[in-house]
């Protein structure tokens, strides 16, 4: 049962059957659409400055290691942010922190409106994008919220819609972009677009979200979480899988422009598709997961991510924009189903460890969502810091060889690198011991991650 009391539920438990057929997946997923809205508003916020770069021509007076710098920037503020978005839900409640959350996406949208024109000083363009990294943070509140409402049996698809529908801000904004070049239109109609968005978001999630009571700050959590050696092993997956999906959104339009002499107007025709089925696909990748195993689908994830890296090498040598274009637009849809496969991954390795200390039911349930929730701000927040990596890889590149070339054999490795690291952690089987041979840790709780 649940007793509520000023938009606060008291009792939730999702993996009781009869509970959740009866109330609660009605309320789950009201919560997770309105938690989408804001979300995708602020994915959209926090990658505006991808777009606002194809407005700024030469009478901004940007070299294009300004404006991979600027990117770059914009990425981290996004990234460190969601630390502390992260355990806010636990202070302030899932439905109160969305609402404060959405209303602080006034501040970077209202002040790029006031400095957009030509004659601003590259610090100024460098501050004011600076704060809307903050809508990069929505991205770990509204996870690690979610992450609480639906039951482990349930979580690969929640969270990757969660997920996908806030990623979708990316090519949606881009898309509002690409209509407005067209007809002419500057970034200050972009910006103000979205400014009433942003109130309608905060809105409705005032009216009809909720807080979980049993989501309480536990500082133990975030302390057991940072110490457990596989929050920080996902987030290395989760630099190769969300990492690359960012820092690519940011990227792709400039790389277009720079290395291909593509006009704002030709870039944004393209730009928006990769980060739009990236998008698409990531609930699929959480639905693949929670069917084969996070583990298994994030291991031939990066097997093709690296094959994809592999032809884009060879279409920026070549020159080839049509094969460069499809390769690329194809690394992102392998981005996507990545995000939703190591996302997928991250709760069951907290129920299979509560299981490995002999915890059962309930107990086992609220031990993997509490370190699951705790660890989940961390790994965003490292997994973002990639999209950092790769525009200041692109940006070297660009300035050491005049092309993007160098910063994709450097991706090939990366993505080299977490394939083995899936495997060895996650599905490589413990050799078989001789007959009566006695383990070394016999009678320490073991853990296999085969099935994650």
């Amino acid at each position: 049962m649940t007793a509520r009391s000023g938009r606060w539920i008291q009792q939730w438990d999702p993996e009781d059957e009869t509970f959740w057929n009866r109330t609660g997946e009605r309320i789950a997923r009201r919560n997770l659409l309105f938690s989408v809205l804001s979300e995708h508003i602020g994915f959209s916020i926090w990658t505006m400055w991808s777009v606002l770069v194809l407005f700024m021509g030469p009478e901004y007076g940007l070299t294009p290691a300004d404006k991979f710098l600027l990117t770059s920037m914009v990425t981290l503020v996004g990234a460190v942010v969601r630390v502390p978005y992260t355990f806010a839900v636990a202070v302030f409640g899932g439905r109160n922190w969305t609402i404060v959350s959405a209303g602080l996406l006034l501040v970077p949208t209202v002040a790029a409106f006031a400095v957009m024109e030509p004659g601003t000083s590259f610090t100024t363009f460098l501050l004011v994008g600076l704060l809307a990294g903050i809508g990069g943070g929505n991205f770990a509140s509204s996870m690690t919220n979610i992450n609480a409402f639906f039951p482990l049996r349930k979580k690969g698809w929640a969270l990757g819609l969660n997920a996908g529908g806030g990623n979708i801000g990316v090519p949606v904004i881009q898309l509002v972009a690409l209509a407005i070049i067209g007809a002419s239109g500057g970034p200050r109609v972009l910006l103000g677009l979205y400014i009433p968005l942003i109130v309608v978001a905060a809105t409705l999630a005032a009216l009809y979200m909720d807080n979980l009571a049993s989501v309480r700050n536990d500082t133990g959590a975030a302390k057991d979480a940072a110490r457990d050696p596989h929050t920080w092993i996902m987030s290395f997956l989760y630099i190769g899988t969300f990492g690359s999906f960012i820092g690519y959104s940011f990227a792709f339009g400039m790389v277009l422009q720079n290395q291909f002499d593509r006009t704002p107007l030709e870039a944004a025709y393209v730009t928006f598709i990769g980060p739009l089925l990236g998008s698409l696909i990531r609930p699929v990748g959480g639905r693949l997961a929670d069917r084969y195993g996070g583990a298994r689908i994030t291991l031939w994830n990066f097997v093709a991510m690296g094959a994809a890296t592999a032809v884009l090498i060879a279409a920026s040598t070549e020159k080839s924009l049509a094969l460069f274009t499809v390769a690329f637009v194809g690394l992102f849809v392998l981005t996507g189903l990545g995000n939703g496969s190591t996302y997928k991954m991250i709760p069951g390795i907290f129920q299979a460890k509560a299981q490995a200390l002999g915890l059962e039911g309930e107990a086992a349930a609220a031990y993997g969502r509490r370190l699951s929730g705790a660890s989940m701000g961390l790994i965003g927040a490292v997994g973002a810091l990639g999209g950092v990596g790769i525009n200041l890889a692109f940006r070297q590149s660009f300035l050491s060889y005049g092309s993007g070339t160098g910063a994709f054999v450097a991706f090939l490795a990366c993505y080299a690198v977490c394939f083995a690291v899936t495997w060895a952690v996650y599905l490589r089987r413990p050799a078989a011991r001789p007959a009566g041979e006695t383990p070394a840790t016999e009678g320490k709780p073991q853990l296999s991650y085969a099935e994650v």
